[in-house]
């Protein structure tokens, strides 16, 4: 039996596999099984570990892990033996016996890379404090669902340098696209990864002005300014404030722009009512295509 295949982050695996893996995504989006088969995971069980609250993983693995003939076992941050001291390579040994993955949503980037070190059955990042790799395949195929390729075509990151704006990092270089980040010089992205990103020779640029970075981008990605565990939140909005979305800074961008967001926003922080009402925003593709990209990283971990 080979090693499983893990979806950990977009940065350790090939290109040619991500793009493999969203022609999988988008194959299920028209309705159509890339196998043949209609329900190509029957038999199948999925593993679903929630240690922080979600709205669109919980749904879109459950739904989708469905749809491919398999099954689920949620399993919430009091539903486990973690919570009274199990360690994460003893549930990773005893869950590989039960069910054939697993997704975890988690906090520290650690305890995924542990489970994946100990499990004999592919974990999938559901998102940790580091990155949101499922996220980002979803961004990407609603992108090219409404522009076509994304190599060479400039990204724009406004917000907090955090563990969506690292994904979008590792995507840049994997996917050969632009991506300007713009940022408080207080939340920036993590140095190293910048560094990575230089070093593989991609087009990452990181600063503070967001009419800069928005200037005659194909697409526009904002976030939250308070994320879950987030405790500063006075000082993180006082940071953010100059970088809010709004119809301005739209216009400033490419004329056929996109406006993204991969929720839940505050409307009237981040972003207004008019960009995430308005003509740019796909965030409701968005949103729909974390059932169709995750329905492809699944049956790509699994077949």
């Amino acid at each position: 039996m080979g090693s499983p295949r893990h979806f950990l982050d977009l940065n350790g695996m090939e290109a040619g596999v991500l793009q493999d893996i969203l022609v999988l995504g988008a194959t299920y989006r028209r309705g159509e099984s890339p196998s043949g088969k209609e329900r190509p995971l029957k038999g199948k069980t999925l593993a679903l570990i929630f240690e922080k609250p979600s709205t669109r993983t919980r749904v879109s693995f459950e739904v989708g892990m469905k749809q491919l003939g398999g099954d689920v076992v949620v399993l919430g941050h009091t539903d486990t033996q973690l919570g009274r001291g199990e360690t994460i390579a003893d549930t990773a040994r005893v869950l590989s016996r039960y069910v054939d993955a697993i997704m975890i949503r988690t906090d520290s980037h650690e305890k995924l890379l542990d489970l994946a070190g100990h499990a004999s059955v592919p974990v999938i990042n559901g998102l940790t404090d580091y990155s949101h790799p499922c996220q980002i395949m979803a961004d990407l195929m609603t992108f090219e669902e409404h522009r076509g390729p994304v190599a060479g075509k400039v990204f724009a990151w406004i917000g907090d340098g955090n563990n969506v704006a690292v994904s979008w990092i590792h995507a840049a270089v994997k996917f050969a696209f632009t991506l300007r980040l713009a940022c408080p010089e207080s939340l920036p992205p993590p140095q190293e990864v910048l560094d990575w990103a230089g070093a593989q020779g991609g087009a990452v640029s990181f600063g503070n002005d967001a009419a800069a970075a928005a200037a005659a981008a194909d697409c526009v990605i904002t976030d939250t300014w308070v994320s879950m565990g987030d405790k500063d939140e006075k000082a993180r909005r006082a940071a953010l404030a100059p970088l809010q979305v709004d119809e301005s800074l739209m216009k400033s961008a490419a004329k056929q722009a996109l406006f993204m967001h991969c929720l839940p926003a505050h409307r009237g922080e981040e972003v207004t009512d008019g960009v995430i009402d308005g003509p740019w925003s796909v965030v409701w593709d968005e949103a729909e295509n974390r059932l169709h990209a995750q329905k492809g990283i699944l049956s790509w971990c699994l077949q």
